[in-house]
């Protein structure tokens, strides 16, 4: 569901998509061993622990500007694959992780693809060091199945100054996401 919660006025040379010059998304994985009752189609869930200090690790080598040809879906529409990854943070609050990335631009699936792989690294696997050879390999094959949609929420888009839009930075419960969830 969506919620306008403001509208103004751009000029002609405005586009949502492609005047934006950063997207951020979180991806929340409920990691317990019983499946949640509450929010389980807003959350992925995995039953098996996960290691989120390797799959931090392990995502740091996503940092950059980097062919992110593994990580693309064979739908991709994207003139190249070429893509800049400003920051990935992997963080573990009792029994649910969070994967907060942040680009100029993503490729169809690559952020549930970039899951998929950390998964697997975080169920102990494949060594952190693994990503870094799915990156290279520029094969989509070389890497794990794409994560389930479920818990993948696009939470901040961020655009030139000269548009006059607030400055909408993460939800509150995203900004304590530590201590809130």
């Amino acid at each position: 569901a969506i919620s306008i919660q403001w509208a103004t006025e751009v000029d002609n040379e405005f586009h949502a998509r492609f005047s934006a010059t950063s997207r951020t998304y979180h991806y929340f994985i409920d990691n317990h061993a019983m499946r949640p009752a509450l929010f389980h189609k807003q959350l992925t869930w995995h039953p098996h622990l996960l290691n989120e200090k390797n799959m931090h690790a392990a995502a740091q080598y996503l940092l950059g500007e980097n062919d992110f040809t593994s990580f693309r879906s064979s739908l991709c529409e994207s003139k190249t694959p070429m893509r800049h990854v400003q920051f990935i943070n992997v963080i573990r609050q009792n029994h649910f992780i969070v994967i907060e990335i942040r680009a100029n631009a993503f490729l169809h699936h690559m952020v549930r693809n970039i899951a998929g792989v950390l998964i697997k690294v975080g169920e102990g696997q494949r060594p952190p060091e693994w990503v870094q050879e799915v990156l290279h390999a520029k094969d989509r094959s070389k890497a794990a199945e794409t994560a389930d949609p479920s818990g993948l929420y696009l939470t901040h888009v961020k655009y030139p100054n000269r548009y006059p839009f607030l400055d909408l930075r993460k939800p509150d419960f995203l900004l304590n996401c530590h201590a809130s969830i």
